[in-house]
């Protein structure tokens, strides 16, 4: 039975990823920061099969611990600080969970395989924020990283460490950048999830109105549940790589707006979103779209959730979540 340890097994990733992996016959590790996270019971909840073991991205001997614990042959690090705009309050605590957790991520590894590194195999959550200002349009692999927030900024840090343990020590060691995934498990703060709860509780009465910020900023969007499926293609191909994960195509805040509104009847949304210069970014990444040909043809790996139907997904999901909340 292969083993696999997923930090940031919290988030929707986490969650889906554990799924997957139990499906398919694994042994599941998920590395949890604290005793009493109060995002445990989520995890026992959603996916009972995964054994907790507990420790702290920037604590390296709590990560050995973890590791040895779990005797892992797949590691898949998702764990982040990973709310954009959170990170331009808290730019160090950002650097150093989602920057240097990484570094400490991939040396616990690499102690933890001693002498035989061909014995487990590691996965790095990168994403599509790397980009930022984007150099080329569609951004591949090879694409000129311009990061825009200290998320982003952080991320590009990971990234580049990754590699150089793959190239230094000879580890298998991968990097998806991910572009925007979603999913009625993403939080509550992102605005995908933001959008499709808010736009359900306006159907049923108990919202008014929507509060955004940029409307015309676009995004390569995806099913998180499809995203994982790649995570995991990656760790078995013969060598480590780096790999974009994307849809190939871009849709603005504007179009997601009229389909998650069109899911409920409202055809005319203007009166109901109120554009709020609070939730502008300091600096805007404005266009982002993935070419996933090298994920298609390598891992074989092709999304299998359209944009419209992941909007309508999650409006469903959250109008099923609001309706058991009150009764409606």
């Amino acid at each position: 039975m292969p083993r696999a340890l997923i930090t940031g097994v919290t988030g929707q990733d986490g969650l889906y990823l554990a799924e997957q992996l139990l499906a398919k016959g694994y042994e599941v590790f998920g590395l949890i920061r604290g005793q009493n996270n109060p995002k445990r019971e989520l995890v026992e909840r959603e996916v009972p099969g995964v054994q907790i073991v507990t420790g702290d991205l920037t604590d390296l001997s709590s990560l050995l611990r973890a590791l040895n614990h779990a005797q892992p042959d797949e590691v898949f690090n998702l764990g982040a600080i990973s709310f954009v705009a959170y990170s331009w309050e808290n730019a160090r605590l950002t650097s150093e969970v989602t920057g240097l957790g990484v570094l400490n991520m991939l040396e616990a590894t690499r102690l933890y395989a001693g002498d035989d590194l061909s014995k487990v195999r590691f996965y790095q959550a990168s994403s599509s924020e790397m980009f930022g200002k984007v150099q080329q349009v569609p951004q591949t692999e090879e694409t000129l990283l311009w990061p825009r927030s200290p998320y982003g900024v952080a991320k590009v840090y990971g990234h580049y460490m990754t590699i150089n343990y793959r190239e230094s020590y000879g580890m298998h060691a991968s990097s998806g950048i991910l572009f925007n995934h979603e999913s009625p498990r993403r939080g509550p703060e992102f605005v995908t999830r933001k959008i499709s709860r808010a736009v359900a509780r306006i159907s049923l009465g108990l919202q008014d109105k929507i509060s955004l910020g940029n409307l015309d900023a676009k995004r390569d969007w995806g099913f998180a549940g499809d995203y994982v499926d790649a995570m995991w293609r990656m760790l078995q191909q013969p060598e480590g790589d780096d790999y974009v994960v994307a849809t190939g195509e871009t849709h603005s805040i504007r179009e997601y707006l009229d389909i998650a509104f069109a899911r409920v009847g409202v055809s005319d949304w203007s009166d109901l979103v109120y554009v709020d210069p609070q939730f502008f970014r300091p600096a805007e990444v404005d266009l982002l779209i993935g070419d996933p040909a090298k994920a298609k043809e390598k891992l074989g790996w092709t999304p299998t959730v359209s944009f419209p139907e992941l909007v309508e997904m999650m409006v469903d999901s959250d109008l099923a979540e609001q309706r058991a909340l009150h009764g409606k």
